[in-house]
């Protein structure tokens, strides 16, 4: 009697298991990955690379800081900007 309780067990275990490793990797695992890529493009930025800011702003790095960028608007005006606010870096395209 105890092996037909415990097949019952895994028998309804089982769909759970398999319900979340198809979550996984449908949803959890992409999103680290794009995370990962934005960050690594975060990082991998320098002074004179132009970005798009999550506004729709579109500006150029004039100085890298820890926590912040300094970037130009136009040739008057430089902000800082969060380094969160980054959407993605311009194509030179």
């Amino acid at each position: 009697m105890e092996s037909a309780g415990q097949g019952s067990f895994l028998a309804s275990f089982l769909p759970l298991v398999v319900l979340f490793a198809i979550f996984y990797f449908l949803v959890i695992r992409p999103q680290q990955q794009q995370v990962k890529k934005h960050k690594e493009m975060i990082d991998g930025l320098t002074k004179g690379d132009k970005i798009v800011t999550n506004g729709g702003l579109i500006v150029e790095v004039v100085k890298v800081e820890e926590d912040f960028f300094k970037v130009k608007l136009n040739d008057n005006v430089e902000v800082r900007l969060d380094k969160e606010s980054v959407l993605r870096k311009q194509d030179e395209a």
